[in-house]
């Protein structure tokens, strides 16, 4: 037998994991099954250490378009850089399985999560992780799992695991949880305002079912797993020398370098403290060996640092630069910086700085996706931006990090529960976060500035959201939680928990733990405290944008809306499209919906609302008991046909038009005539019957048109006596035709016929005429 299976049931549904079938030459590989969803997961560590002073740990996300029966949509037609769902399921799984590698380990590992088949309804991005932690469990390779990750939606009131992706729609929360046996170690979250009760309550959900997962891994791991390879763990120089520098950093004032406010200040005086006590260990930087000590010293004395800001944390409740656990730094926003943005803001919390700009744009300007999911586009784009220079450094310029893909889709997450729906504002909507300075929560910035820049567009928010960075110190039982990071305190702490909500609640939440995780009664904390900064912030933003604006930019295109029949659309786009391309030629961009709506986008009001008239021109409708300013364009001996409005015309019958006796129409009205009109009847087949308004009453109404392919009824007798009817009924035997000859019913005098013959002279033997060619006979014209 190939392969060994395991299964549990998580959501109601059997989950099953299996091993020992496909790519069997790999450390670890498993196929993880889930409904139709099926992904492969592979785990593998290179054999050497590597030299570098960090865990080198790559994790890949690959959608393959055959697992949904699709063919690529790129112009190679095959799948080629990751995109932006692969690249946030990488991270999700990243973030669960990085923590619980052994310290000090430094081979080169990598797992590769491979989409293999996806039913539409069960999303692979929750069961990588899963997979993952199966593939590590049971390879050779150093880890301290298993851990286990599970989605939670709320629907009518109830926590639902694993929601389908139809039950996703009508969930108030999107949770992600992943955690090991005794604690959470990530959270991923967004949400339609929800409190925070709410949100602690759904994670111990989520822990409790998780742990079945839990269960049927560690069972796997016992049953096929691999016995853990040993690594060699390098001998860290740097920590014998750690009592002796504290002591002398201590002396040297390193709690008053820490203290500094200004971060490059701070830098400075840290770095010129610790250059002179290496002097003191290093007098000639250029004798042997003397490199190798300068390393040693250098992360000796980092760990000196981070210690004493830790007991500063722990013990003073100080921080690194003066404030208390629970204090946000200074905050100052500008709205409108940029002239010819549609909306723009700068929002400033200490030495954090985002520039927010906000653009509208059409339909057409939706972001295309060509993933396994079933979406075909999306309407919100928000693009984070982190250039070097917001850190003061130089480093090379590519495409956008992992880092920057992950932020801004917290961000989005954060702004989209508020956002007004399509139909309400049908803007395509982009917000970019510049971000300018950075020194810790720079992407909770972006937040802030984003909204502030989306009330200065005029976007009618549902309400305000802003976005706090919260931090965790840990040692044993005693802890601290602290409001707003700086870079330095999310390097040293424990946590990094991300909250964004408006007043009401919280719309996004991700959290990261470094230590084994932490409980519910920290995280309750956590989410209380940042309730408190939340509203902190969001009271400042109200000092400068209390709501967005009532009115859209200057700069701001305009976008009108309107609904017309659906059987008229034709009529819109013209023959050939030739109307539509007219109305765009007036300066506007116009889009058609099949239900009838129409969005009319413009640079100009002025000129978006002169195509929505021309709109409303093409497709009036006639209805009984309207009145017309209408024009005479044809009369005839039995009345007049008045043109209503382009496209649709009239008949005045003669007997509508005065109350005396007309003999002939032209002695009343002329071609290009105006004169009032008023509907009385439209038939089956759209023909418009009109009477002057003034007459009603007055003259006997017309007797309505016989309805198409029905009894046309008695007529009234015609004048003249055109004889009895002839009886076609019996014909008798039809007369001979000579042979060679087309007999034909001899033309009126005034046709054109008349002066062709009615015959055609029989060919001779041989296909030649036996006169003068014959002219070609043509088939009747049935006009």
């Amino acid at each position: 037998m190939i392969g060994k299976t395991f299964t549990t049931v998580l959501g109601g549904r059997e989950l099953s994991i299996e091993t020992g079938k496909l790519a069997k030459l790999v450390s670890g590989s498993v196929t993880v099954r889930y409904g139709d969803t099926l992904l492969l997961v592979t785990a593998q560590a290179s054999d050497t250490q590597s030299k570098l002073d960090f865990l080198p740990l790559t994790v890949e996300f690959e959608e393959r378009h055959y697992a949904v029966g699709k063919i690529p949509g790129s112009f190679q037609r095959r799948e080629g850089r990751p995109g932006e769902k692969a690249i946030l399921s990488a991270r999700i799984t990243d973030r669960q399985i990085r923590p619980l590698f052994p310290k000090g380990y430094r081979h080169e590992t990598q797992v590769i999560i491979t989409v293999l088949s996806a039913d539409g309804q069960n999303a692979p991005d929750v069961l990588g992780p899963i997979g993952a932690a199966a593939a590590l469990s049971v390879s050779d390779i150093p880890w301290a799992g298993p851990t286990a990750c599970v989605r939670v939606g709320q629907i009518d009131g109830q926590y639902v695991v694993n929601p389908t992706t139809e039950q996703l729609t009508r969930s108030r929360m999107d949770l992600v949880v992943a955690g090991t046996r005794e604690a959470v170690m990530m959270v991923e979250c967004g949400a339609q305002t929800v409190s925070e009760e709410e949100l602690v309550s759904a994670i111990e959900f989520a822990h409790r079912e998780m742990q079945g997962v839990i269960d049927l891994i560690e069972r796997m791991q016992a049953e096929v797993g691999r016995e853990k390879f040993n690594f060699l763990v390098e001998q860290d120089l740097a920590h014998d020398y750690v009592p002796e520098l504290t002591e002398k950093a201590l002396a040297g004032g390193l709690k008053d370098a820490l203290l500094t406010h200004s971060k490059k200040e701070r830098g400075q005086k840290t770095k010129a403290l610790r250059d002179s006590i290496i002097a003191g260990y290093v007098p000639d930087p250029e004798a042997e060996g003397a490199a190798e000590l300068v390393t040693s010293l250098k992360n000796a004395y980092y760990k000196v640092e981070k210690q004493e800001l830790r007991r500063l944390i722990l013990e003073d409740d100080l921080r690194a630069d003066g404030r208390n656990s629970r204090t946000v730094r200074p905050i100052w926003i500008e709205a409108r910086p940029l002239p010819t943005a549609h909306g723009s803001a700068i929002f400033t919390r200490g030495e954090t700085q985002v520039l927010g700009v906000t653009t509208l744009g059409t339909e057409r300007d939706e972001i295309l996706i060509d993933d396994l999911s079933a979406e075909n586009g999306d309407k919100f784009l928000l693009h984070y931006n982190f250039p070097p220079y917001s850190t003061g450094e130089v480093k090379r310029m590519g495409g956008q990090s992992r880092r920057e893909i992950g932020h801004g889709n917290l961000a989005k997450r954060a702004i989209r529960a508020v956002l007004p729906s399509f139909e309400e504002f049908p803007y395509v909507i982009r917000v970019v976060g510049e971000v300018l300075e950075s020194n810790g929560s720079s992407s909770m910035a972006t937040v802030c500035a984003g909204t502030l820049s989306l009330m200065d567009a005029g976007v009618p928010l549902k309400a305000p959201v802003a976005g706090v960075a919260m931090g965790l110190v840990m040692e044993g039982d005693k802890y601290r939680v602290l409001t707003d990071i700086l870079g330095l305190e999310d390097a040293l702490g424990d946590m990094d928990f991300k909250v964004c909500g408006s007043a009401e609640g919280v719309t996004a939440l991700q959290m990261d733990i470094k230590v084994g995780g932490i409980t519910p009664q920290i995280m309750r904390e956590a989410l209380a405290q940042a309730r408190e900064g939340r509203l902190h912030i969001l009271g400042k933003m109200a000092e400068v944008l209390a709501a967005p604006r009532s009115e859209l930019s200057p700069t701001a295109p305009r976008i009108l809306s309107m609904k017309i029949n659906p059987e008229l659309i034709g009529k819109v786009i013209g023959p050939g499209g030739k109307q539509v391309r007219e109305l765009e030629a007036m300066g506007a961009q116009v889009t058609i919906e099949e239900d009838g709506t129409v969005r009319i986008f413009s640079a100009s009001g002025e000129k978006a609302e002169a195509v929505k008239a021309r709109i409303e021109e093409v497709t009036q409708e006639a209805k009984v008991g309207q009145e017309y300013e209408g024009t005479v364009v044809k009369v005839a001996p039995f009345g007049a046909f008045v043109n209503l409005f382009p496209g649709q015309d009239g008949m005045l019958h003669i007997s509508q038009i005065s109350e005396d006796r007309i003999e002939s129409v032209d002695e009343v009205l002329k071609v290009g005539d105006k004169l009032k009109v008023k509907i009385v009847n439209v038939d089956d087949r759209g023909k418009i019957d009109l009477i002057r308004p003034e007459l009603e009453g007055k003259v006997a109404p017309r007797e309505p048109r016989a309805p198409r392919g029905g009894d046309r009824g008695s007529r009234p007798p015609r004048d003249g006596d055109r004889g009895p009817r002839r009886d076609f009924g019996e014909r008798g035997p039809r007369p001979e035709r000579p042979e060679g000859q087309r007999t034909e019913t001899q033309p009126r005098s005034d046709s054109p016929r008349a002066e062709r013959p009615a015959t055609a002279p029989a060919p001779q033997e041989g296909g030649q005429s036996s006169d003068t060619p014959a002219a070609p006979v043509f088939p009747r014209r049935e006009d």
